[in-house]
This record gives structure tokens, sequence and C-alpha cells, in this order.
């Protein structure tokens, strides 16, 4: 049995098959023993029990994911040149798409999904706005950020990039054994406030400080059928971060626009956001507080609305977590149900990469039961193309949504 000089894992019986399907991720509880002796971001040669070469991955010896995996390709080494054309593939990935020819913000690298697992980079405007989730792309931080530079001169010619900056500081980076970081990568650093369009919406988006890299780029499609639906309704936005749904209400002719975040902050950007689409500011309402308790709030106050946009943060970390999970989501579920008139629209999501669609839609349609509510899937919902899923990766597909209609 011939072996590789470069540091090796061998998985346990059985414990190929994943790999064998192309799924690029292998758990620490997969491995029976490492030979040599990887560091935290090393390159390793992944094999079967019986020496089978199955995959080259990065090496994480912190997180209970052991290894992600560069390459299914044997003959095809991991080194600048390769990530220099992951990068550069990636990019022109999402400039070829007719959905995104017209878009000034969008995601250029997710991860995984890209071949390039940890990693992720948003554009806003002329600024890139990116993270290294893994230990695999933080060893090789340096050369991606150069890769990302080049790339966006192939990708978006004549469109200069004007900085690099770096927004490292979420949790999985302390599940992975790495600091978290937060600055300048490259170029110029991106003033306070960047302004964005989607459609016939503009956003101020805050790359600094605001959650993810920003933004809630996964639900730019989403926003545009909520503004479909919006023509003469009154809106509940809960959950409503910087009022992105509240504003494509409001530009869809909504009535009135009730936002509803725990953040005082979050609230007052949104309004920022209403002014500068020069939205009527009688039919904007800000409500800070606590949703699970504010939604009874508002039933308990007998108000009522044609439509509710549901959009919680994670409620489920791990796969440990999602039963806890589900309770919440049915608690939000079921007073929205209460607040929705007759012929009311839903607008229900869960970003819980272990929440699975049908789980989810079983936990709507028992909310709804139990507010003594009948309800229709109009439309299950989703990120646009710049969010793609690789087939044998389904945790790409994190966010799920459902538009129901109540009878």
């Amino acid at each position: 049995m011939s072996r590789s000089p470069r540091p090796t894992l061998f998985l346990r019986p059985g414990r190929e098959r994943s790999l064998l399907r192309g799924h690029p991720w292998v758990f620490s509880g997969a491995v029976a023993r490492v030979e040599g002796s990887p560091t935290a971001g090393d390159t390793v040669e992944i094999r079967s029990s019986q020496g089978q070469w199955l995959a080259r991955g990065a090496f994480s010896p912190a997180s209970q994911i052991a290894a992600r995996v560069w390459t299914f390709r044997e003959e095809e080494e991991v080194n600048e040149g390769f990530l220099r054309g992951r990068v550069l593939a990636s990019l022109l990935r999402r400039s070829l798409l007719p959905e995104t020819r017209d878009l000034d913000a969008l995601r250029l690298v997710y991860g995984e999904n890209d071949g390039l697992p940890g990693l992720v980079a948003d554009r806003y405007g002329s600024h890139l706005c990116v993270q290294f989730l893994g230990a695999g792309v933080e060893r090789w931080r340096v050369p991606l950020v150069e890769a990302l530079r080049q790339g966006w001169e192939t990708a978006f010619p004549g469109l200069p990039l004007l900085g690099i900056w770096e927004r490292s500081d979420v949790p999985v980076r302390e599940k992975e054994g790495l600091p978290l970081r937060t600055g300048l990568l490259w170029g110029e650093e991106p003033p306070s406030r960047v302004e964005i369009r989607e459609g016939p919406c503009r956003f101020l988006v805050d790359l600094r400080a605001g959650h993810k890299t920003g933004f809630y780029l996964d639900q730019r499609e989403n926003r545009r059928r909520v503004q479909e639906h919006a023509l003469g309704r009154e809106v509940l936005n809960a959950f409503s971060y910087t009022g992105a749904f509240g504003v494509a209400a409001l530009a869809g002719g909504a009535l009135g626009v009730t936002n509803l975040d725990s953040s005082e902050e979050a609230l007052a950007l949104g309004e920022e956001n209403l002014l500068l689409n020069d939205l009527p500011r009688d039919r904007w309402e800000n409500r800070k507080g606590d949703a699970f308790v504010e939604l009874r709030s508002l039933r308990s106050e007998g108000r009522r609305f044609d439509l509710v946009v549901l959009d919680p943060p994670k409620f489920a970390e791990s796969a440990s977590q999602v039963e806890r999970a589900a309770r919440g989501y049915k608690d939000i579920n079921f007073q929205a149900f209460h607040l929705l008139r007759p012929g009311g629209l839903l607008f229900t999501f869960s970003c819980s990469g272990h929440m699975e669609e049908a789980l989810f839609q079983k936990i709507v349609a028992d909310a709804a039961l139990d507010a003594g509510r009948e309800g229709r899937i109009l439309a299950r919902l989703q990120a646009g193309p710049d969010h793609p899923t690789a087939l044998a990766f389904p945790e790409g597909t994190y966010l799920k949504g459902l538009l129901v209609q109540v009878e």
C-alpha cells in the first residue's frame, strides 16, 4: 500500500461513503488515526481504512469538522495557482448570471459550494467584505486576498475595487480554534455606510459592524416577492434588522409597515433607509423589543395585519439545538397566524442549516393548527442564484422559507 509523504487522515471502516458521494466534510468521529504531524490549516491526504485515496483537504484539529475538502482529484495540488483558479471561477460564475448583471451587491464566493471551504466574499458596490471561517483558508489568507483582487479585475472589468475588508468575527472561528479578526486587508477602508441598490430600492450597509458581512444578501429574492405582494396591505416585519423587508413593502405600495426588532441601532438604520428611498414616514412604525414578547403584545392590543414577515436569527447552531429551535419557530408562527387577517400572507423563514425543510414545514403547519387557522403554501423560498448549493452539499441550502396564505 503506497503512502504519501504528506500527513494523512485514515478513516474508520465505512466512513468513506459521504466522501465517495462528494460531500466535502470529514468529521472528527470518522477519523481512525492521523499519520504525520499536521497543524491547523495544513493540507492532508484523506484515505479510507483500506488506504484508498479519497480527497485532499485542510486539517482542523480543534473543530468537529476535522478536514474540509479542497479537491477530490488526486492529481490536483493545493497551491496558489489552484486557489487563483477557484476564486476566478467563482467570481466569473456570478458575473455571467443574468439575474445578477444589474446588481451591485451580491455574494461572490460561497465556501464549500464554490470549492473554497470556509471562504465567504460579498460585494458591496466597489468594496469586498470577506470572512475566513476555516483553518484552511486562514492558512492561505494572503494569497486568497490577492486572488480576490486579481479575480475582480477579470470578472468586473472597468469597475475599480476600492478595498477588501475582513469580518472574521463570528463564533464559528472559535470552533476552529481561530481568533476573531476584523480590519482592512487591502486598499481603502469602507465608509461608515456603503450604499447599494436592489431593484428600485436603495440601502445603507454597515460593513464594519453590521450582521454577517453587513446585510442579508441571501434575502434579496424574497424582498422582491414581498414587494410584489405588498400593495394595499398592512405589513408586520418581525426581526426587521435594518428594515429591508419594510422598505421593499412600502416601495410595493403597502398601506403601512411595522418594524419589530430588539436593536435600537438597527431600527435607526432602518429609518435612514426609509429616508434614502423617499418613502412616506407616516406609513412607517418602529417597535423595539423582544419579538417573542412583542408578538404577544400586538395580539393582545388587537392589532391585525395583511402580511407578516418572520425572519429570525439562527435558532439552531448545532443538531443538538434543533428541538429547542423547533419550539421557538412554532411559537412565533403561532402568534403570526393569530395576527393575520383572513386571506393574509405569511412569509416565514429559518436560516438554521440544521433545520430540515420538511421539519420546518411541519412546525409551521402545527402552529397554524394550534392557532385554529388553515393555510396553503403558495411558494417555497430560498436564497438567490449568487448563493448556489453544491449538489453533494445540502448544508449549503441553509435558508428556507414558506409563503403561506391563510384562509
